[in-house]
């Protein structure tokens, strides 16, 4: 499956939600913000969210500072 990855088109095996993918990345969920095709997503939404073909994934990770 091809999805859309932070804007470069990526091919993503044995990834059928977004938490999946996560792991995959290792991207635990209390740095980053994602946003599926467009909505931001909490992360207990992430294995509701399933992927499909064409989808945009963005990941935005989250920095403190002062």
């Amino acid at each position: 499956m091809r999805i859309f990855l932070n804007g470069e088109q990526t091919d993503i095996q044995n990834a059928e939600n977004v938490a999946q993918l996560m792991e995959r990345y290792r991207k635990p969920p209390q740095t980053v913000l994602i946003e599926h095709n467009g909505v931001a997503l909490r992360p207990r939404e992430w294995r509701e969210r399933l992927l499909s073909d064409g989808d945009r994934i963005e990941i935005i990770q989250v920095v403190a500072g002062g």
